[in-house]
């Protein structure tokens, strides 16, 4: 299965716009039981998230693999009630927001099936923390960046791109990777009318060793979608470098004036696998 590059969110609340963000290109579609829904419409808009998946489930259930769901923290009054009720539908995947510890995170893989991943949302200073522990705990599989929580809790006042944010970040990519979990999700880009913005904060995530992004809109999804695929030029590049390291024969060579030895080959192998995904 190909790697998620975009997750567009939805409010759990509004059953009608669930299939409209299937509709879209998003590789991953989030229903949203935390933030997006209101504090005494949580109940409500759990049943009638969970009747949906009921009537999906009998129509296709293949359709599930592509639904995540952000469950409300646990410590929270709606949190357990969430897992309960989730845990019979063979979902893509769990988002726990705000995690901060191993016994909230162990208490959520023991509940959920076992086939439905898990998405951890760093959101907090604490969270950060203890991201490399809470990154190796077993049925972990991705973290997310909670960027505009995370600016929250530690009173940042960013620019535009939040480049404030990229030792973060970093930190983000170094726990998943020694971890061995995906690259990391960056948080969502607020604007949903600078596709100039969008575009710039996906090539800065990209940077960073991040391989996805949050989406709010989906007038964000194919911007999104593209940002983290090689360009053309990229993967011209790489077919250049694969040509000539036919004729080289793993000795180290040079292409466009740079030196080209066996990581620089690896990395023109992964986008060229990249470029050709479907």
């Amino acid at each position: 299965m190909a790697s998620i590059r975009s997750f567009l969110f939805v409010p759990a609340s509004r059953v009608d716009r669930f299939e409209k963000a299937l509709d879209t290109e998003a590789d991953a579609v989030i229903i949203d039981l935390e933030d997006a829904v209101a504090i005494d419409a949580k109940a409500v808009a759990r049943d009638a998230l969970c009747d949906w998946l009921e009537e999906q489930s009998a129509e296709d259930e293949t359709l599930l693999k592509r639904i995540w769901v952000r469950i409300n923290p646990l410590n929270s009054p709606w949190g357990h009630d969430d897992m309960d009720a989730l845990s019979e539908f063979q979902l893509g995947g769990w988002v726990v927001p705000k995690a901060e510890n191993t016994y909230d995170v162990e208490q959520v893989v023991t509940l959920k099936p076992k086939r439905t991943q898990l998405a951890l949302l760093i959101e907090t200073a604490v969270g950060l923390a203890h991201a490399r522990l809470l990154s190796t705990l077993d049925g972990v599989d991705r973290l997310m960046f909670g960027t505009l929580d995370f600016q929250l809790d530690l009173d940042m006042k960013c620019d535009p791109l939040e480049t404030q944010l990229n030792a973060f970040r970093a930190e983000l990519t170094l726990a998943s990777r020694l971890a061995g979990l995906e690259a990391p999700v960056d948080g969502v880009t607020p604007s949903t009318t600078d596709t100039q913005l969008l575009e710039q904060s996906v090539q800065q995530a990209r940077a960073y060793g991040f391989g996805a992004k949050l989406c709010i809109h989906p007038r964000q999804v194919a911007g999104v979608n593209r940002g983290f695929m090689p360009s053309a030029d990229e993967h011209d590049w790489a077919q250049r470098v694969i040509e000539a390291n036919k004729k080289h024969q793993g000795a180290a060579f040079s292409v466009d004036g740079k030196m080209v030895d066996a990581p620089v080959i690896a990395l023109a192998e992964q986008i060229i696998q990249q470029f050709q995904r479907d």
